[in-house]
């Protein structure tokens, strides 16, 4: 069961919005996206009363930096559970990973949450252990027997050039064992840090604290990495309180985010997931600000 309401006139709006781009402009453009897009008709929504439609929603796809958001999840998790000891070193690394996407941080953070570390190649039982070792994250994802979860991959380090030894080794033939998510995985995972649905509030307080956007055009040229500026926030008014987690590689553009625009969907909350494939969608730094303002401007019929 899906966890949003299907909304057939939302499913209407995207799909003429898809097709005018696609005819405009970007050829072939709903073969190299997916999408989840739900609106809460609150100001403060419970997890599971959003209105929704998607388009390729539960294909699984590489989520490039946007696995950073369930790293941060389960590193409060495990703190909770005195898996890990918090402390500032911990929570340097966790800014890092979401404010600045820093795979340097996120290579930490998944060391400490499956206690495995990178190296040379492994053999063995000791190799054995450590690939049981490193499928921890994805475990514990299991639990929640959510089907928008099924069949994901979360057990992977973030690179800037690439892995080498036994992250090259656990990647398997053809890199069949990378990160996957998808749009609605994703979705269903954010809306929960912002609906205080994981762990604890105080918690999910942490994490949103990390994917607070600033939209001020100061601070963003100020931070060239800002992770607005070619994504959905670009696309969202001043004023607009936005939080995100974006993820880019030569193969993909991807963007998370959920926001409150008093110029859109009267104030009431928006949540956006976009995958983008390929190498032509990569380096489109309009798509998904365009995507964002037309979906923003939209008027829905009351219910």
């Amino acid at each position: 069961m899906v966890f949003y309401q299907s909304s057939l006139e939302m499913n209407s709006h995207l799909e003429n919005l898809l097709d005018q781009i696609e005819k405009d402009s970007r050829p072939g453009l709903k073969n190299s996206i997916a999408i989840t897009w739900i609106r809460y008709d609150r100001p403060n929504p419970i997890p599971g009363s959003g209105i929704g439609t998607g388009l390729s929603q539960n294909q699984l796809l590489y989520p490039a930096s946007v696995v950073k958001l369930v790293y941060a999840i389960a590193i409060e998790e495990w703190i909770q559970k005195d898996i890990v000891p918090d402390s500032e070193e911990l929570r340097r690394a966790m800014k890092n990973m979401i404010k600045n996407s820093s795979n340097d941080a996120t290579g930490l953070l998944v060391d400490l949450l499956t206690g495995t570390n990178s190296g040379p190649s492994l053999n063995g039982k000791t190799w054995e252990c450590w690939k049981q070792q490193r499928e921890l994250i994805n475990k514990w994802l299991e639990n929640f027997n959510w089907p928008e979860l099924k069949n994901i991959n979360c057990c992977q380090k973030t690179w800037s050039d690439g892995p080498y030894g036994r992250d090259r080794d656990f990647y398997g033939p053809g890199n069949l064992n990378r990160n996957s998510l998808s749009t609605d995985a994703t979705a269903r995972l954010l809306e929960g840090v912002m609906t205080n649905a994981f762990i604890s509030p105080p918690a999910c307080k942490r994490i949103r604290n990390l994917l607070s956007r600033s939209l001020d055009l100061t601070q963003r040229k100020e931070d060239p990495e800002n992770q607005v500026d070619g994504f959905l926030g670009q696309g969202l008014a001043p004023g607009t309180q936005l939080w995100s987690k974006a993820g880019l590689m030569s193969q993909a553009r991807h963007d998370a985010a959920w926001w409150s625009s008093p110029k859109g969907n009267q104030g009431n909350p928006m949540l956006l997931v976009i995958f983008t494939q390929g190498r032509e969608r990569a380096n489109d730094t309009l798509l998904l600000p365009t995507l964002a303002k037309e979906i923003n401007s939209l008027e829905f019929t009351a219910t």
